[in-house]
């Protein structure tokens, strides 16, 4: 497998521009399932999860043509209830996002379990209430087995305000019988996208962005186009490294009107961004310097269902954390194995205590120093790039296919920026 052989202390400078959203290409790829009307997506990231999503759908009989690197045309007219691959669902967990669009078109299928990022417990069981509430009979045995006679409108409250979940929720929903309320909806801004990108298709889906969503069922789906947006998580791990490297980077089509509330947090270690239209400029003379709570209390970052600060951005958070001045805590109570990767930078120099599973306390800045590393997930995997990026000498990154299951041409691009970063065999 590929490694990377990073020289740290080199700061960033120039331009770059995001993917699209993985997190929005994913549910957007699975919803093309609706219609047997052929669908034009644009801006797909080349990244392994949505190459995986790709061969799920195929398998399942929908055909998918490339028009050009990033832009696909989705045709799923014939669809079966096909045995898919464990090792192939196994190998992503948005695999679960086929149970909506399966129930809707097929009634009738098995999925086998999804796997993804090792990062603590992941419930399915919220899928399973929603899916059961528009009248999915669904059985689990190490695997799923759906049965539905046709799907009807109903109101229900979610358990949690699972995306993943309420994606599920969403397009089993669009073409039941009847009106859906979906009450403790996620509004995450890919959950938002999945919706703009259904009602293009002939959906009738109100009050996107808030946590109750009010769906008027419709007899059929029709084709259409769409354009996925930045994916803003990338677009923050690139703020991350410009900061951590005292460089000057504008990252273009960034998205900006989504990054509201993790500017406030990156602001309180210290970062700033400005913003020119859609532009996102990270300049060179950042503070990094953590701001106290009131009497001087040390501050806690806590992840959040959205609009709060985002569980998958912890990661980047702690390493840029580490570069800054002051005490800060960082507490993500929503996956137990998020911060088992502080070890690593504890290795590299970094002055961290793990308090328990969910937290962690960071006293900088650190004079981090190369270190040979393995990437355990795809966030944790880039918040060590950034380390190594920062370091003093020379690190070595391994498992980096976990990164890319995430970040397209992450070493490309960082190499376009100045990094010296080198793909090895």
């Amino acid at each position: 497998m590929d490694k990377f052989i990073i020289e740290g202390g080199v700061p960033l400078n120039g331009e770059v521009v995001p993917a699209g959203n993985k997190n929005a290409a994913l549910p957007l790829v699975a919803a093309c399932l609706l219609t047997d009307e052929p669908i034009i997506l644009h801006n797909v990231p080349r990244i392994k999860d949505v190459s995986v999503m790709r061969s799920i759908i195929e398998s399942l009989g929908a055909q998918v043509e490339d028009l050009s690197a990033s832009s696909w045309r989705i045709t799923a007219r014939d669809l079966r209830p096909a045995d898919l691959d464990p090792d192939l669902c196994k190998s992503i967990r948005a695999s679960i996002l086929v149970a909506g669009p399966m129930a809707a078109r097929v009634g009738d299928f098995k999925l086998p379990p999804p796997g993804g990022d090792v990062i603590g417990r992941r419930r399915l069981d919220t899928h399973i209430w929603s899916l059961r509430a528009l009248g999915v009979e669904v059985e689990y045995d190490r695997g799923f087995t759906f049965q539905s006679a046709g799907l009807r409108g109903a109101d229900f409250l979610m358990d949690e305000a699972s995306v993943t979940a309420t994606e599920n929720a969403i397009m089993a929903a669009v073409t039941a019988d009847g009106d859906t309320v979906i009450r403790n909806a996620a509004s995450e801004p890919h959950v938002q996208e999945l919706c703009h990108f259904l009602n293009t298709l002939g959906a009738q889906i109100e009050d996107i962005g808030s946590n109750t969503l009010h769906i008027h069922g419709v007899p059929k789906l029709h084709g259409g186009e769409f354009t996925i947006g930045p994916d803003y998580l990338e677009v923050i791990s690139f703020v991350g490294a410009a900061a951590v490297t005292h460089g000057n980077v504008r990252i273009k089509n960034a998205g900006v009107k989504n990054l509201k509330m993790i500017g406030h947090v990156f602001e309180r270690m210290g970062v700033r961004w400005e913003v020119e239209g859609d532009d996102l400029i990270v300049p060179p003379d950042q503070e990094l310097k953590i701001t106290p709570d009131l009497d001087g209390a040390i501050p806690e970052i806590k992840t959040n269902v959205w609009p709060a600060f985002p569980t998958d951005l912890i990661s980047i958070a702690i390493t840029v954390a580490t570069q800054a001045s002051g005490s800060i805590m960082f507490h993500d109570w929503m996956f137990s194995g998020r911060m088992y990767f502080t070890d690593k930078l504890v290795g590299m120099g970094a002055k961290i205590i793990l308090c328990d599973p969910y937290r962690c306390l960071i006293q900088g800045p650190n004079q981090l120093y190369g270190e040979s590393l393995e990437s355990p997930d795809i966030r944790a995997g880039m918040s060590m790039l950034l380390a190594a990026l920062a370091a003093k000498g020379k690190s070595t990154v391994r498992n980096i296919g976990q990164i890319e299951r995430g970040y397209q041409d992450v070493d490309v691009k960082l190499r376009a920026l100045g990094a010296r970063i080198e793909r090895v065999k």
